[in-house]
Parts: structure tokens; sequence; C-alpha cells
């Protein structure tokens, strides 16, 4: 690396000074980069680790991508140790000339960031140039009769090497006659000039031949040597005198060829041929002339001051007698605005993100004037409103930076015209543009073009059709604008959700999986998410909310009047006395479609007497049109059409059974008269109480023959006190064992008589009983119990089993004495039984029917709700809550197992009381 390496200022020992400072002015110190090495160094050679001095470790070198931007490759870096190396060969005197310093500047770039730094390499001048002589030998002609003293001016050496290395002396040879003296020019350079030291004498000797040699300063010296050979002529007494020995002239570049420069003059005192002076240039010239009898010179061509700055030319006056002068020239070239500023880019970024920060680095931008001084300095901007800016970094290197925020989606790329001034006069400008694409990023979510949306599907749809279609936009590029559709979230359940929609992932159609129905889903909303193809991805949600419209596809329902469990028709019961307008019923009719097709209206298809009862067209309601007259039928007969309002419209049919009668016993006989059909819930409840009361015998059979075994073992005045005559058994008093739901919370005692048949009667109590005695019971042949006596009878006649007159009606149940689900009825205290044999035996014989019925869970006996008819006949306080249900409070001895509603375990429901005035139109079977 030589010397040059080892001076490469400060710079380069920066790492050792300041370790700590180096990563906070690390920017700044890039710039002051300089190394110095000398001229014609081999190609390869190493002139300084540029990676190291600018903090980079060897590992980043891949990624940092270190290289040179440089109008010429004079220097290269290694990509695998960071060291600048010599690329081409370095020729000091071809680069720099004659000036001093010689210098070359360049920058050195990195990527990843991108960022530059400015590097100066000092080229120092070896000693690689001779001095070198034009001509290998000059003449000269001499008068004899030149005075000692006189000097000839002689052709110079060049050497391109500059300082110590450049020409420093010139010798000559030796020679008694003649001296040397060298001269400098203004420019530093030397010259030789021949002086005569002593006079000649052409007759003694007419020829000399002397060596003339020029040395540089190097070490070692160099020299370059040429042969003066000088004529020495007859006497001309004399020599031509210029005016001055040198002419300093400046002109300005871009003259027009032919411009007068200056006119050189000499005078000779001689007179006639000897006094004529021809002027002559001492080299011949290519860029002035010279008129060799006026002196004058004039350029040939234009003069550009960027090639040649001056000129420095030897004019020469000779006489007719040979004797000859020299004169110097000195044309200085004035610097003109002549050149316009160069702009070049340098490191353009490859890639601009729409999202990066204000200050990246985009572009490295150097602009060259060849124009010196003012002409040379330049000022750069960038033409129009554009993010960007320009910042000068060194003298003539700018960087474009960002300067503001960019959005690829409005302005996808960007012209930017960048324009050069000088500071001339007149000024000249150079412009030069550059597209600046900009690079798509992720930045833009998905945007539907509706902020809801809102369907309208009719039911029974198509299973695979289309119903809606969501859009969503995407302002970015490629995958980041890519967007794809699919379902998040929605009302329905995840699992049914798959068969009712899906929707297509690339063009937002929504489909229907499945035909909708109206009247089990009127609608539900989905939530549908556009998603980018970007990274990270974006996205977007919106609402899609679906009604399913309703089509007349569900006839209307007629929910009363209903059919009993056989299928047949109920009917209502109308006064005799009833008059125009009376409502006798209402046909109620449901539609499970909606709007217009769920708008009922009743018509009457068929009646018996087609003015005895009118109809209303939207209520329903069922009223005499007039009074009953004596030729009209007892029993009415309306068929009734609930149409809805669909198109086209659908129907269903009511049939109503109408009696006119003004109490319960007038329509019994008529329903008595038709036969019962067959029931089959009926038919199994009698097999169970058959075999429950089969199981009771067997128990009582059981328990008999266990008494007997126990009276064995007892003594005769015990068996005397344990059997009496009228066969009783009373039970001691003991606590109410703890009954299943469904049976009597008493102690009862066992009666059994010696008869053909075992029969329970009611028998009639003479005292009252209290909560706190026993109560014996005995049933009639109806299979219904009644109390039978006071604890304290201790013996019982078989001769008092006989049907009695009906109780007291003074006679009533306390509300623990009621019977009932563990005494649980709600009734009025002061209800009461009915006070004559032939309605008890009715109202057993409506009690078993309504129970039958209340097994079905159909009961419809009875005028109100709860009152199976019979609040018209015995008053309004007498409801079924003063009637118990004996089925749930048949005990049965020797088990505690009670009849209970059946159909109503089974459906977990209690059996339902009467509703309305409707009676069974077929016979029910009295038990």
């Amino acid at each position: 690396m030589g010397s040059g390496a080892a001076e490469r200022g400060w710079a380069e020992r920066r790492p050792v000074l300041f370790p700590f400072l180096l990563s906070l002015f690390w920017p700044a110190l890039s710039e002051q980069i300089r190394y110095g090495i000398p001229e014609e160094m081999p190609e390869g050679s190493v002139v300084g680790n540029l990676a190291k001095d600018l903090g980079l470790s060897v590992h980043e070198l891949p990624t940092r991508q270190l290289r040179i931007s440089s109008e010429k490759a004079y220097f290269t870096v290694s990509a695998k140790s960071g060291e600048l190396l010599v690329g081409s060969r370095l020729d000091r005197e071809q680069i720099c000339g004659k000036k001093t310093a010689c210098t070359l500047e360049f920058e050195a770039v990195a990527e990843n960031p991108l960022n530059f730094y400015h590097v100066s390499v000092d080229i120092e001048d070896i000693n690689d140039h001779t001095p070198k002589f034009t001509q290998p030998s000059f003449d000269l002609q001499i008068s004899e009769s030149t005075v000692p003293g006189t000097r000839f001016i002689l052709e110079a050496a060049e050497d391109a090497d500059i300082g110590l290395n450049a020409l420093q002396i010139y010798k000559l040879s030796h020679s008694p006659i003649f001296s040397l003296i060298s001269k400098e020019k203004q420019d530093g350079s030397k010259y030789p000039e021949l002086a005569l030291e002593k006079r000649l004498d052409r007759e003694q000797q007419s020829y000399y031949r002397l060596v003339l040699t020029a040395l540089d300063g190097g070490d070692p010296p160099l020299s370059g040597t040429t042969e003066l050979r000088i004529q020495v002529t007859d006497a001309n007494d004399n020599s031509p005198v210029f005016k001055q020995d040198i002419y300093r002239v400046s002109l300005r570049e871009n003259v027009p060829p032919g411009t007068a420069v200056v006119q050189v003059s000499a005078t000779d005192q001689d007179e006639g041929i000897n006094s004529e002076i021809t002027y002559s240039f001492y080299r011949t010239g290519q860029v002035f002339s010279l008129n060799s009898k006026s002196g004058e010179i004039t350029t040939l061509k234009m003069l550009d001051f960027e090639e040649v700055k001056e000129y420095s030319i030897v004019v020469e006056g000779r006489d007719g007698g040979g004797l000859a002068a020299q004169c110097t020239v000195e044309i200085n070239i004035q610097d003109e605005n002549d050149n316009s500023p160069e702009i070049t880019f340098h490191s353009l970024a490859e890639m601009i993100l729409e999202n990066a920060p204000p200050g990246t680095l985009i572009a490295l931008i150097k602009i060259y004037d060849r124009d010196s001084g003012e002409n040379g300095e330049v000022n750069c901007r960038l033409e129009g409103e554009v993010p960007f800016q320009i910042i000068s970094s060194s003298r003539n290197s700018y960087k474009l930076v960002i300067d503001g925020a960019l959005d690829r989606e409005q302005t996808p790329e960007y012209n930017v015209t960048i324009t050069a001034t000088d500071r001339g006069r007149p000024p000249l400008s150079a412009t030069t543009s550059v597209t600046l694409i900009i690079t798509d990023v992720n930045d833009n979510a998905p945007v539907f073009h509706q902020a809801s949306y809102v369907v309208h599907v009719m039911e029974n749809n198509s299973p695979g059709a289309s119903i809606a279609q969501v859009s969503a936009s995407d302002p970015d590029l490629g995958p980041n604008g890519r967007v794809s559709y699919s379902i998040v979230a929605s009302d329905l359940e995840p699992r049914a959700l798959a068969s009712y929609v899906s929707v297509s992932a690339q063009s937002g159609v929504v489909f229907a999986q499945r035909a909708f129905d109206h009247e089990q889903l009127r609608a539900f909303e989905l939530t549908l998410q556009a998603r980018d193809q970007g990274s990270p991805a974006l996205s977007a949600n919106v609402s899609l909310r679906v009604l399913v419209g309703d089509r007349n596809d569900n006839a209307p329902r007629v929910l009363y009047p209903a059919l009993g469990p056989d299928g047949s028709a109920l009917f209502d019961t109308v006064p005799r006395a009833a008059q125009p307008g009376y409502l006798v019923t209402k046909v109620v009719a449901v539609d499970a479609d909606s709007g217009h097709n769920a708008w009922l209206s009743y018509h009457v298809l068929q009646a018996s007497e087609p003015g005895l009862f009118s109809l209303g067209l939207r209520t329903g309601e069922v009223r005499t049109a007039r009074a009953l007259g004596d030729r009209d039928a007892a029993r009415q007969r309306l068929l009734v059409a609930v149409r809805d309002g669909g198109q086209p419209p659908l129907s269903a049919t009511a049939t109503l059974l109408l009696v006119f009668a003004d109490s319960l016993q007038e329509v019994l006989p008529d329903v008595s008269d038709r036969p019962e059909p067959s029931d089959p819930q009926g038919e199994l409840q009698f097999y169970l109480v058959v075999a429950l009361a089969l199981i009771s015998v067997l128990f009582l059979l059981a328990v008999i023959l266990a008494v007997a075994l126990r009276l064995r073992s007892c003594s005769s005045s015990a068996s005397l006190g344990c059997f009496q005559p009228g066969l009783c058994v009373k039970s001691g008093p003991m606590v109410p064992p703890n009954y299943s739901e469904g049976t009597l919370p008493y102690s009862y005692n066992l009666c059994v008589a010696h008869t053909g048949k075992t029969e329970f009667n009611f028998l009639k109590c003479n005292e009252q009983l209290s909560s706190g005695q026993d109560i014996l019971l005995c049933g009639d042949s109806s299979g219904a119990l009644f109390p039978l006596c006071n604890s304290s009878e201790s013996t019982f006649h078989p001769e008092t089993l006989k049907p009695q007159a009906p109780p007291n009606t003074d006679w009533r149940f306390s509300q623990a004495q009621r019977p009932g689900t563990s005494g649980s009825q709600n009734g009025d205290e002061t209800g009461t039984w009915p006070n004559n044999q032939f309605d008890t035996e009715m109202l057993q014989a409506m009690i078993l029917a309504s129970a039958s019925e209340a097994a079905d869970g159909s009961s419809t006996l009875g005028g109100g709700a709860g009152t199976m008819g019979l609040s018209a006949r015995y008053g309004p306080q007498f409801t079924l809550q003063h009637v118990p249900d004996y089925r749930q409070n048949v005990y049965i001895p020797g088990s505690n197992a009670t009849l209970t509603n059946a159909a109503g375990k089974r459906d977990g429901k209690t059996p339902a009381g009467g509703n309305g005035n409707k009676k069974k139109s077929g016979k029910k079977e009295k038990k």
C-alpha cells in the first residue's frame, strides 16, 4: 500500500481515538474518509480496509453489498474482506496532469439500508517520468560578432512529474565559450538559456557540439539530453531586440478562430537586409498562427478552458543577416460559463415501499460542471410538488430522500424532475427526470360496498340457488388486494349453519343449502368476512340479514271445537229461550302462515236450519239469528269452513253440534240413546281394575289366614274378645301410616258379612267424627266407600246393611276430612251435597263418566270450567272441587295401591276438568 496507506489521515485512526463516539458521529465522520497511495500501484493492491473504517463487520458484507460508485473504475471493494483495492492503472500524470494535488473522490455505497460515504484517495507522485526534450538535437546559428554575455533561449525539457520529481536543473557539457543559465517561469517551470562567455571567431572554430542535460529531483534522479549544434556565422553587428522579453495576454475561451491575441515587435539597428526582421514560432504551433512580417498572433481554432488553461509560446525574430532574438508569449485562457451541469444518478433504490418513513434514502445524485469558479458551482432542486427532498451531501453530491407520506393507492408512481443550475452569468441549467414506482404494502383493509345487506327470500326456495351477493374491494395490488369471503358468525346454531347457507370464497355469492320454512325460521343474520391475502392479512366484516318470506303453504287448523279421542264431534247446549244475537259458541282457528296468508275468514257450508244461526266472518262467533221455533229441531248441525287469504286460498272445516236444552237432564237421554264406540283406553283401565281386584282378594285371604293362625295361639277369653257376633274387627288407636300419594290418610276398620255377596253401602253415623277417632268404612254395590259408624261401637249387625236415605243437607266435610289426594281439595267449606236420591244417583253416574273422560285427558262434560254442568242445578258454588275423585281414593285392603288417573300418570299431567258446556255425542259406559 506504500507510504500513502500510512498517511490516510485521522479518519483511519478514529476507531482507536474515539471508540465510544463512533456510533454517535458516524454519519458525519463517514464523509471524511481519506486515503493516500502512490501512483502506478499494481491492480489488486490494497488501499485500505474500507469496511472496517465504515464500522461494518465482515458478516454484514453480504447483506450490505458494499460497492464503489464512480465514473471510472479506479477502485473496487473486496466482497469477502471489505478492503478497498486498486481496480485499474493509476497514472497521476494522466489523471491530474500538472496539478499539485491529485485526489480521486468517489462514493462508497452500502445497501440494506441504503447509504453512501464520501471517500477521497490522494494519488502521490513517484518519479516515473524522465525529463524529455522535444527533439534529439537543436541547431543554433550565432554570428561571430555576437557580443559576449548574449543569451540564447534554449528548448526546455518536459517532465510530467511534479514537485521534487519534476525537472529541477539543466547541465551543459563543458565548454569554455558557452555557459548555461537556468530560469524559472511564472508557473514554476524552468527553462535553460545559453550564454556566450567569450567572443567567437568563425575562422578559428565555426561549429560547436554541446550536450544539454535536464535532471529532475527524484531519488535516484532521472535525466534527459539533447544535442546543441551551434553554427558560427559571419558578422552581423546588431541582433534584433524585442520590446518585451515576455508578453502576457489573457484570452477568453470560445473566441472565434482568427481572433487577434497579441502582436510582438523587435527592432534591429542594422541597415538594409540586416534590419529586416522575420517572425516565427520557435516551435510549430497548431492553435495559434503568427504573421511573419507584422508579428501578430491570431487563433486558429476554438479555445477550451476545460482542455488547456494556459499557453506559453516562444517567438523568434531574425534579421536578414541571420541574427535572431527570442521572446516568450504567455496566453492565459479565461473560463466562460459554456458548460451546463451534468446530472447522474447513483445507487437508485430498486423498491420504494409506500410505508417508508420520511428521511429514507432513495438515490444518490452527483452533478458535474466542467466550468471553474462560480461557473462550476451548482444548485440542485426538485420541480413540482412531490413528497421528496434533495439534501446536499458534499460538493456536487446530493441525496434524494422521502419528505412526506407515500400512498400507492393515490399515486402509484412519481415522475421526479431534478434541475441543476450553475452560478455563471448567464446561468446554465440542466434537467433530468426519473420515474419512481411505489411498491405496494398491505395497508388497506377490504371495504364492503354496503354497510349492511338485507335480502328477502321466499320460503320453499330451491336448494343450491344463490340468494345474495356481497362485494368488497381492496385498493391494494396483487395478493394484498385479492379478497376472499367467508362466514364467521351467525345467530344460527354452528352445526346447522352449514346446512342453511354457504358463500363462495371468490365471488361472495351466498347460496341456500336447503329450502327455508317461514314457519320454522323467519329470519336469521350472518356475519360475512372479506379477507385479503396480504401478510399480515386484513379483513372487514358485514352483516347479512336474510328475511324468509311467507308462502301460503299451511292450511288453517281448527282449535275449537275439537274432536273427541274417538274422532266424534262435541256438542254445545243452547237455552231454548235464547234471544237473537245470543253467543252460542265460537270457532277458533289458527294459520301457521303470516300476513295475508294467515287472515282467516269463516263461512257456513251446511246448516240444518240455514236461518237459525249466524257466523261472524272474521271472528268465527256463532250467534242465534232468531228465536227457536216450535218446528225447529232440538239438535242442529253446522258445517263451518275456515279459509285463509292466500292465493290460492287453503281451508279447513269444523262441525258444530248444537242442542237446545234448558237443563242437563234433557241432554243425557239424548246422549244415552247413541251407541258408544269402543274405547281401547277404557278397556285397558277395566282390565287393570280387575287385576288389582284379584291381587287384593289374594292379599285379603292371606291376611285372614294370618289372623286365623294368630287366633290359635290366643286364649279362649282372648278369642271371645276378638270376635263378636257382628264379625267386626276394630283396630286400636294407631299413628296413621305414611301412605303413598292417592291413598286416604286414615286408619280403617274392616267389616266382613257372611252373606253370599259382600256389599258396601252408605251407613248412617249418628254422631260427629273427630280427627282423633277411627273411621269404619263400608261400600255399596257401586264401589263407593262411606263412613259406617263411630269407632266407639263394638258390635256390627249385618241386618243393618241396606240402602240408606240421603245424608242430611246440613252434614259437612271438614277440610281435613274431605276425600281427595291427601286432602288437598280447595273447595268451599259450605258446599252441599245433592238432597234427593235421584240427584245422588245421577251425580254418581256423572262423576264416573267425568272421571273416565279425565283419564283420557279430554273431559268435556259440564257447563263451565270444572263444574261438569252441575252449577246450573246446585248453585254456582258447587264445583268439581267439591266432588272427590273416587278413583284416587279407593283403598284396597291389604295393599297401599289406589286407582289413579292412568292417562294423567302416563302423560305426566293432571286430569283436566270440563271445558265449556260440551257433551260426548257417544254413550259412555256407566260404571
